[in-house]
């Protein structure tokens, strides 16, 4: 019989489940990937290729995570050969980050890996339902994004043409 102090049984809380699911991906990330990279190294990577040039405190909101850990994932990262960091000439406290070519070339190389792991994250659904999924899950992150301490934003062009930033839960 379930405790009366909880008003919920654990397994069916969606803050257990999403943290299940996050250990679930994780996992298969690295059954497929090794240990070439970490997830959050992989979505610093892929917000480079989408946005070649961007400044390190952009890369953070463009890849929902804080400063600090963006800063020591991009030292990795250069570390790595996989990026190069450069003071900003109009911002001195601001670093570039531009993808290598071996980063560039790293990210192709993963291309068939990831495309393993989603198949393997959905392989029990139907099409319809991993559609539906992704549907729910993308509004769930959306409408909370403004809860996040690390919430996503994206980039777009200042005054100065250096990037600003424009938090997503605004558009929702």
């Amino acid at each position: 019989m379930p405790d009366p102090i909880l008003r919920e049984p654990l397994y069916t809380q969606p803050g257990h489940l999403l943290r299940r699911a996050q250990q679930i991906s994780a996992s298969i990330f690295h059954d497929e990937i090794g240990s070439l990279v970490t997830p959050m190294q992989y979505a610093v990577l892929c917000v480079l290729l989408d946005n070649p040039g961007v400044d390190q405190v952009s890369v953070a909101g463009l890849a929902a995570i804080d400063t600090s850990t963006a800063a020591s994932v991009a030292t990795r990262l250069e570390e790595k050969g996989l990026l190069s960091r450069r003071v900003d000439p109009a911002n001195r406290r601001q670093r570039i980050l531009t993808l290598t070519d071996q980063g560039r070339d790293l990210l192709l190389s993963l291309n068939d890996a990831i495309g393993r792991l989603h198949r393997r994250i959905f392989e029990k659904f139907s099409p319809r339902e991993e559609a539906r999924f992704m549907a729910l899950l993308q509004k769930l992150v959306d409408v909370n994004n403004h809860q996040s301490r690390a919430p996503l934003t994206t980039a777009r062009p200042g005054p100065a043409g250096s990037p600003a930033e424009d938090p997503v839960s605004d558009r929702v």
